[in-house]
């Protein structure tokens, strides 16, 4: 009964061989010894997923026969993928994606649309007419996407949000796996809620605070903003949409702020920038991928910090207003070829497709002292009785000679846990080290905190968030060799501030942990 997985095996090995009955299919083992009946869940390819009387089991194919109706054909596999969610993940990066896929794998590939909203691809063989795989995408919003996935109705999420406690409750429920793990969910790549207005506005900058009362309605003329004396005119993504859920989670909820009825909404974020740029009295938030000709505005504060949404300031997390995109997977088993293709958007040749296609990719790239002045003019500028001038020497002394990595780490709000984007990260520097790229160098795991409180204090925190990172990317670095690379922790508490401490974004962005390499 070695055709079974572990559960499966509990389960018969208790209960003898149940009777035909008018179900779907019925695998036999192949001494004829064992009989599994029950509704045909899905085929990969190589197991078959069963809904029986004991339960869900997964049956390895290559150990039974299949009888019913809806056994399917084995020579004519198809692979399929169901995709739902986000319209920008759907439109433009994953068709990317797949395409980079098949032809780093010699297949071929045909878009076949059946609606506005729905379009596959298929996935051939070099001069064969049988398709090895349909990917098959509904263009919607990231609720539509978490709704079809708890109704069994796609096997990938594309979402411009992270998963909602209910969404995640009822999930559980239904036997999909928790989807905050690892394994049950991954940031495919990186964009930024970006605050933008038509090139003929004269407004430069706005801190966070001022973009949460603009959209709240209760900054409602330019002229607060150092504009013109005229009304503000709002404009976000359609409801539902990942990108306006992240501004109503991100951006006016710590605050206890919602939107006003009067928000103008746009299909797609292309659309809504476009829209923007020819209004010289409004002001949107569009994706960082979308912004069209419409300009974005610096995100800035009462301390003078300021900080723009460039692709460096995203990829490394300093912009406070991130979105990472991404996917969702319950906890069942994909097909081959559909496997395949997820390992694929880990690898360096994705990353390459990823910033190709407009995207910030998360390829770890190294960022020498030299292009980090604004970031050291901060320190200077916030350095006092708590920061003094001897820590600002010893950060100097340490860094100096090293390189930052691209990837920070940060954690969910009062908790120890990394958050998604961070555990995305982890995952990633554990596969660099295990891959050999930093073999013989030095590698140091960075702790600051904020503002708030005692430095002291502060400082302790960000020392045991250092090596709660470190520990973390040690234990999924599984094939490394520990003396291949020489690791320590260190911590600066607030000595490095990033944006200024009168916001809960910007307290989120200077609590990090950051990785330096020589």
């Amino acid at each position: 009964m070695n055709w079974l997985r572990a559960a499966a095996f509990a389960a018969l090995s208790v209960f003898p061989a149940l009777p035909a009955t008018a179900q779907d299919i019925t695998l036999t083992s192949h001494d004829g010894k064992v009989e599994i009946s029950g509704n045909l869940l899905g085929f990969d390819g190589e197991f078959y997923r069963v809904e029986t009387r004991f339960g869900e089991l997964t049956v390895d194919g290559s150990g039974v026969t299949c009888d019913g109706p809806a056994c399917p054909n084995l020579t004519d596999f198809v692979a399929e993928l169901a995709l739902s969610g986000s319209s920008t993940m759907a439109e433009v990066l994953l068709p990317a994606l797949i395409e980079g896929f098949a032809l780093r794998n010699r297949m071929q590939t045909r878009r076949e649309t059946e609606s506005e909203s729905r379009f596959s691809y298929l996935l051939f063989k070099a001069g064969s007419e049988r398709p090895q795989a349909r990917f098959t995408f509904r263009v919607s919003t990231t609720d539509e996407g978490f709704a079809d996935l708890l109704a069994d109705e796609a096997d990938l999420v594309m979402a411009l949000r992270e998963i909602r406690p209910e969404e995640r409750r009822r999930a559980l429920e239904l036997g999909l796996g928790d989807m905050t793990d690892s394994n049950r969910s991954r940031v495919l790549a990186l964009d930024a809620m970006v605050p933008v207005v038509a090139p003929v506005n004269p407004v430069r900058q706005i801190s966070a605070p001022q973009l949460a009362q603009v959209f709240a309605g209760e900054i409602e003329n330019w002229a607060e903003l150092g504009g013109p004396d005229a009304p503000i005119a709002l404009h976000l993504p359609v409801a539902g949409s990942g990108l306006a859920q992240a501004v109503e989670d991100r951006l006016l909820l710590p605050v206890g702020k919602t939107l006003p009825e009067t928000v103008a909404r746009h299909d797609r974020s292309s659309l809504l920038a476009r829209a923007v740029a020819v209004d010289p009295f409004a002001i949107g938030i569009a994706s960082y991928s979308e912004t069209g000709t419409a300009r974005a505005l610096t995100l800035t504060g009462d301390c003078g910090f300021s900080v723009a949404a460039t692709r460096r300031n995203i990829k490394t997390e300093d912009y406070p207003l991130n979105s990472p995109m991404f996917l969702y997977m319950p906890a069942r088993r994909l097909p081959k070829l559909a496997r395949e293709f997820m390992a694929y958007m880990r690898s360096p040749a994705a990353q390459i497709v990823i910033r190709r296609a407009g995207f910030v990719d998360q390829a770890p790239e190294l960022i020498p002292v030299a292009v980090q002045g604004n970031r050291l003019a901060n320190a200077i500028a916030a350095a006092g009785a708590e920061v003094p001038l001897t820590e600002l020497q010893r950060l100097v002394s340490t860094l100096s000679g090293m390189q930052r990595l691209s990837l920070s780490f940060r954690f969910e709000t009062g908790s120890s846990r990394p958050d998604a984007q961070s555990r995305t990260n982890i995952a990633q520097l554990a596969q660099e080290l295990e891959s050999g790229a930093y073999d013989a160098r030095q590698m140091l795991f960075v702790g600051f905190s904020d503002g708030d409180g005692a430095a002291e204090g502060n400082a302790r925190i960000a020392l045991k968030r250092a090596e709660a990172v470190r520990d973390a990317v040690l234990q999924a670095a599984e094939t490394l060799d520990p003396a291949r690379v020489e690791i320590s922790v260190d911590a600066f508490g607030e000595a490095l501030p990033m944006a200024c401490d009168d916001s809960d974004w910007g307290r989120q962005v200077n609590r990090r942990v950051e990785v330096w390499v020589k």
